[in-house]
């Protein structure tokens, strides 16, 4: 798999190229944000994509990550790296890293062992204002700081970077054993961190940042007939595709942050052996016997 000279690689099914620019990175992946930098449009544009998720998130994300942007007051410019973690320093023990765009999964693992959470630099343009391959300023601060606040969802981001480090080294180990681990772990935290639903007294909510921060996939996630929302599993969800590129044919939820610590709690070293010779599944297919979530009634506006 990659090292720490390596270029930026994603999983998944996709057709693009990752983008940013890189020339002034640091060894560990990570540069200056640069605020100055940022131009009034770019700002503009940043706060009408806060105002436009603003508009219906009440009614669809989860109510940890509703309670977390009430208090980050973040909604008129692009916020401030250095500040923000200052606060989240104080709540859970973590801090944000600016980086350049995608990095290498060592790089990436090795950051959220350390409770640095890797924060993208540069802003999407205005064609990509409903919907963004690629994670962004945005996506990355409305998407993934809010649960940064929870201290459940905190210790798993945690726990799962170091768990990306130990799959990277049994992965050198023994490629033939362990091979597949990394990308399963890739696949544990697509389905989860960046497009898990949560059951609630509600009905399904979102917490998956990938969700978060688009105008337009939550209405697929939550109400389209389309899309297979299944209880979550683990081994079921590290052994499920996705794509990167479009909307999600199938979503996990779970029914509560400590559902999700805990299932991921013991040591995967087993499982990555028992699930390398299992076909995937691919995105959209239902396994006899899944417990399934029908889609929230209420239609968007």
């Amino acid at each position: 798999m990659s090292t720490a000279t390596a270029g930026p690689i994603t999983y998944g099914e996709h057709t693009l190229s990752p983008r940013g620019d890189y020339t002034g990175r640091h060894a560990d992946w990570t540069c200056a944000q640069d605020w100055a930098r940022y131009t009034p449009a770019e700002h503009e544009r940043y706060r009408r994509l806060y105002a436009a998720r603003s508009r219906h998130i009440g009614d669809e994300a989860a109510p940890e990550v509703l309670h977390a942007l009430g208090q980050l007051d973040a909604a008129e410019a692009i916020p401030r790296f250095d500040q923000v973690s200052e606060r989240l320093r104080r709540a859970t023990g973590w801090e944000l890293a600016p980086v350049p765009g995608l990095i290498p999964e060592d790089a990436f693992f090795a950051l959220l062992a350390q409770r640095r959470f890797p924060i993208t630099v540069w802003l999407r343009e205005e064609d990509e204002f409903d919907y963004i391959v690629e994670p962004d300023v945005f996506h990355d601060f409305f998407g993934h700081v809010p649960l940064l606040f929870n201290r459940v969802f905190a210790d798993y981001m945690q726990a799962f970077g170091a768990g990306g480090v130990k799959a990277q080294a049994l992965a050198r180990t023994d490629p033939a054993l362990y091979g597949h681990a990394l990308e399963m772990m890739a696949r544990l935290y697509w389905y989860t961190v960046e497009f898990g639903l949560i059951q609630t007294e509600g009905g399904l909510r979102i917490y998956g940042a990938g969700i978060l921060s688009s105008d337009a996939e939550p209405a697929h996630a939550l109400y389209a007939i389309a899309p297979a929302r299944v209880g979550f599993g683990l081994e079921r969800v590290m052994t499920s595709r996705y794509r990167i590129d479009a909307f999600q044919d199938t979503y996990f939820v779970i029914d509560s942050f400590a559902q999700l610590f805990e299932a991921t709690a013991p040591d995967f070293t087993p499982l990555y052996a028992q699930l390398a010779a299992r076909t995937p599944t691919a995105p959209g297919i239902v396994l006899p016997g899944e417990r399934l979530y029908r889609a929230n009634l209420r239609l968007r506006a």
